[in-house]
């Protein structure tokens, strides 16, 4: 087995896990939501449209901490996360920045213990 099929295969058993406790498979965009709002700490009602890509921006950003690449500077006055660019992202292919971003995705949720 190489490495892309022990990815997608370990992002099916994601989908699958995330799908028995939300109802229905989840797209890339729910689950930097999800992870968004797990970071950010506050559940609320709404969302603005704004809120909602702000939050997706935290996940990402907490999610390529793991490896380096931002750093968590502090919170604002309103709790908002906010972090540093540390080194630059690497330069990859659609195909390829989705699969180094489900990596950084695994590791958040094997570090979460799901």
């Amino acid at each position: 087995m190489n490495v892309k099929d022990d990815l997608q295969t370990r992002w099916r058993k994601l989908e699958e896990k995330l799908m028995e406790r939300f109802g229905k498979k989840p797209d890339m965009e729910a689950i930097l939501f999800l992870i968004g709002i797990q970071e950010f700490g506050e559940i609320r009602q709404k969302f603005t449209k704004e809120q909602k890509q702000d939050l997706m921006h935290v996940a990402i950003c907490n999610l390529l901490s793991q490896s380096g690449y931002y750093e968590l500077e502090g919170l604002d006055r309103d709790g908002w996360p906010h972090f540093k660019q540390l080194k630059a992202l690497p330069v990859l292919n659609m195909i390829e920045q989705e699969n180094f971003l489900k990596d950084h995705v695994l590791l958040y949720f094997e570090k979460m213990d799901l």
